[in-house]
């Protein structure tokens, strides 16, 4: 080699070094320009609020409480979109950008169209002899808001799995109880939000459960699978998309039973006829049954994430909408001035938490798709389905639900079941030890102690915060 050979080897070699450093500073400045964005939109929520009220004595009010709520709604969809879109991506059934952008639309569509029935259980029926105070009732709802966004963050930073859901009706309630005494929380209302609390995850694992015993009856345990799953997998796509049709049509009120039912129905036809359409074409696509049947799962899996993501937006906006609402309510009747329609509140919450799914949402749905699908995708399909259901099902009644802990159900819900086939089936071979029945547990114990332990403490954990907050602002 030549010394103007050489030269020039070496003009290479230092332009690949040039080359790879500033890949290398792209990659690292990735998360820097997510954060910015995020701040970007905190910042925009918080000065057109500003500007909407400029000029009032409340505005001060007004912007930490969009601050807040903006936050709250970054960091829920950040959280929660890995429950609906992990096992989807991870099957392979949709691509991780096109998933991303595709649930935070049915976030945003779930939030205007079906998130006021929620928002109203957290507002009037919640802390309803609380509204109208002016000044005092918008303090306590920031301290609410400030109450659930520290513990939320706190909860995040110890690993513990706590609740959005439970956080803000616990901080609302302690902030209500500090600001004006027992009489401002409705009991009642909060019995009833606790019973769903305790049935939610009860009602997704049984469910989930009926939905495996379903599909390995009719799919997975026979001759044909791929036949099996050309019948029976359209149906699950039906039961999703007729679900989401029946709530999108309930949401908006004044629609009699019959209209709903009838858009249940062909929005269910729908999603039947373009499943079948899509399963005939990967059948012919591919060759072995193994790959096939992955295929063929993937398709309702996709379906039911874009579902999921619509019932996550109905039921979780609610958390940031029914405090940010009161604010603006109370600051309103405080000093005269004039409150955006509550649909452009659902709005906001919606374009937060589709943001905070589309900029962070990606590493844990890598992490939570690849380690649910490498299980196997009938599974994360049953307990997708079941969260779903559950989750729009407790939607429809203006109930607030964890989208979580009615997936974490859904997942106790296989597990037993698949504990208790084992145990039939083992009844034709010889005992086995009892160490080695414990190893064989399908769902750890722990895990069971763990949830009921957060949620415990997430109530009073956030409520006594709030309360603390409302009693330093009176100092």
């Amino acid at each position: 080699m030549g010394r103007g050979t050489r030269e020039f080897h070496t003009l290479d070699k230092d332009l690949q070094r040039v080359t790879n450093t500033e890949r290398a500073i792209m990659h690292s400045a990735r998360p820097v320009f997510r954060l910015g964005i995020a701040l970007i939109f905190v910042a925009a929520a918080t000065l057109a609020a500003t500007e909407f009220f400029a000029g009032q004595p409340s505005a001060s009010i007004i912007a930490a409480g969009v601050a807040v709520a903006a936050y709250l709604a970054l960091s829920i969809g950040a959280n929660d979109v890995s429950n609906s879109l992990g096992p989807a991506v991870g099957a392979g059934a949709i691509g991780m950008t096109t998933g991303l952008v595709l649930v935070a639309v049915m976030e945003v569509a779930g939030a205007v169209i079906a998130g006021s029935a929620i928002t109203t259980t957290l507002t009037e029926g919640l802390v309803g002899n609380a509204l109208g105070q002016g000044a005092a009732t918008a303090w306590m709802m920031l301290a609410a808001l400030l109450a659930a966004g520290i513990w939320i963050s706190l909860a995040t930073w110890v690993n513990a799995p706590v609740s959005t859901t439970h956080s803000v009706v616990g901080a609302i309630a302690g902030a209500g109880l500090a600001t004006f005494g027992m009489q401002a929380v409705n009991w009642p209302a909060m019995g009833m939000i606790a019973l769903g609390w305790v049935a939610s995850p009860v009602i997704a694992g049984l469910i989930a459960a009926g939905l495996l015993a379903a599909l390995r009856n009719r799919v997975m345990d026979r001759p044909d699978r791929v036949a099996a799953g050309r019948l029976w997998l359209p149906v699950m796509v039906a039961l999703s998309t007729g679900l989401l049709g029946a709530v999108g049509a309930l949401a908006w009120h004044g629609l009699e039973a019959i209209t709903i039912l009838g858009i249940g129905l062909v929005a269910g036809a729908l999603g039947w006829l373009y499943a079948h359409i899509r399963i005939d074409r990967l059948i012919r696509m591919e060759h072995g049954e193994g790959l096939a049947m992955k295929r063929l799962l993937g398709l309702p899996l996709a379906a039911t994430a874009l579902v999921l993501g619509f019932a996550h937006g109905a039921n979780d906006t609610a958390n940031i909408a029914a405090p940010l609402t009161i604010i603006l309510n109370s600051t309103a009747e405080g000093t005269g001035g004039g409150v955006p329609h509550a649909r452009l509140v659902l709005l906001l919450a919606g374009l937060g938490i589709a943001l905070g799914i589309v900029l962070f949402g990606r590493r844990l749905v890598q992490m939570v798709g690849s380690r649910i699908t490498r299980l196997n995708p009938g599974r994360a399909l049953c307990i997708s389905l079941a969260t779903a259901i559950t989750v729009l099902g407790f939607s429809s009644l203006g109930l607030p639900v964890s989208t979580t802990h009615i997936a974490v159900g859904g997942v106790f819900g296989v597990g037993f079941y698949r504990e208790w086939r084992d145990r039939r089936l083992a009844k034709s071979r010889d005992p086995l030890p009892v160490e080695e029945r414990r190893r064989r547990h399908l769902v750890r114990r722990s895990h069971v102690r763990t949830i009921l332990g957060a949620w415990l403490v997430t109530v009073p954990a956030a409520a006594s915060l709030a309360a603390l907050l409302v009693w330093l602002s009176r100092l």
